[in-house]
């Protein structure tokens, strides 16, 4: 069995992006594969966070995903702070990664934007650390966006190095876990972008916590064009807000897109708005309604993340003590 690692930042409330992108796919992993996720509290802060909101913001991700479905039973969930192996490897591949190769990394110059001067040094070392997230558990399998491909090339890059500087055969190599249900989803107000809960528009997105009156709002305010869906799939090219909306529909549903067209193709898109609307309320809305149950119980959600930190550093420990030794380090 291979064990998954993934994370999500707890930097504010998961989106149906983050969902049908990526967190259903954790739940569907957890009856064929080892899976450790965590709350990447430690990628946050590579920009300010009030340290209150962030606290809060992490126990909300966790009563989220176990709403979602997240097992803490079948999967290992924490928040990667607690668990100190993850900085320490990091700091051994900070050192092993060259300046070249992080130079190279297209995250860094889109989250940076123009006054790349006034980054943090966190946020350029950023992949060093997602790579030991990965390499600290020895995992082999990481579900992946095609934003995250060259972040995972990276870490083998660095494992490779590793094992070749100290002449052993160490980390593992890492393979990206396509899954073919993962759906990417776009801005409700701009269908060339990706939908985010960084997104300062809060209409640009549907939040898994929305209730079923804003969901029906933000459904009815998204971004379309003047003419009617089209009956076959031929006909969204060039229509980025009308495939997004078809394409959340399908993947809602479990149905592909020409599937959706030949039930709604010819009509306008209020009747259609109707419809997908309807859809994501019945989707949603348990997840929302266990999510606001979960964050009530701080206490609960306090042990889940003790018992999930105590298993991920019985994991870690060994794995990162002896690339401590490889490397030199008295202990």
């Amino acid at each position: 069995m291979h064990r998954v690692l993934s994370g999500i930042q707890p930097t504010g409330i998961p989106t149906l992006g983050n969902y049908l992108g990526a967190i259903r796919n954790w739940v569907a992993l957890q009856d064929s594969h080892e899976c450790l996720y965590c709350v990447v509290d430690l990628h946050a802060i590579t920009s300010f966070q009030d340290p209150a909101q962030l606290r809060a913001m992490s126990l909300e991700m966790v009563a989220t995903l176990l709403a979602c479905g997240i097992d803490p039973e079948k999967s290992v969930l924490f928040a990667q702070s607690a668990v100190s192996a993850h900085a320490r490897l990091a700091w051994i591949f900070n050192c092993v990664a060259r300046l070249g190769w992080l130079n190279r990394m297209t995250q860094f110059k889109d989250k940076a934007g123009k006054d790349r001067e006034a980054a943090s040094a966190g946020l350029y070392v950023y992949p060093n650390l997602m790579a030991a997230d990965i390499h600290t558990y020895h995992a082999t399998r990481v579900p992946v966006g095609d934003d995250q491909r060259q972040h995972l090339e990276l870490a083998n890059d660095i494992a490779e190095k590793f094992n070749h500087d100290y002449g052993v055969d160490f980390f593992p190599r890492i393979e990206p876990l396509i899954l073919p249900e993962a759906a990417r989803v776009m801005s409700l107000r701009d269908g060339s972008r990706k939908m985010s809960k960084s997104d300062p528009s809060d209409q640009s997105r549907i939040n898994l916590t929305d209730d079923a009156e804003t969901i029906a709002l933000k459904v009815r305010r998204a971004k379309t064009d003047p003419e009617p869906l089209p009956s076959e799939t031929e006909g969204l090219a060039g229509r980025a807000e009308a495939r997004n909306l078809v394409d959340i529909y399908a993947a809602l549903a479990g149905v592909d897109a020409a599937s959706v067209l030949r039930a709604h193709g010819g009509r306008g898109f209020g009747p259609f708005k109707e419809a997908l609307a309807e859809v994501l309320i019945t989707r949603l809305a348990p997840i929302a309604d266990e999510t606001r149950r979960l964050i009530a119980d701080e206490g609960y959600l306090l042990g889940v993340l003790r018992q999930g930190a105590a298993r991920a550093n019985a994991l870690a420990e060994p794995i990162v003590k002896e690339a401590e030794r490889l490397v030199g380090f008295l202990s």
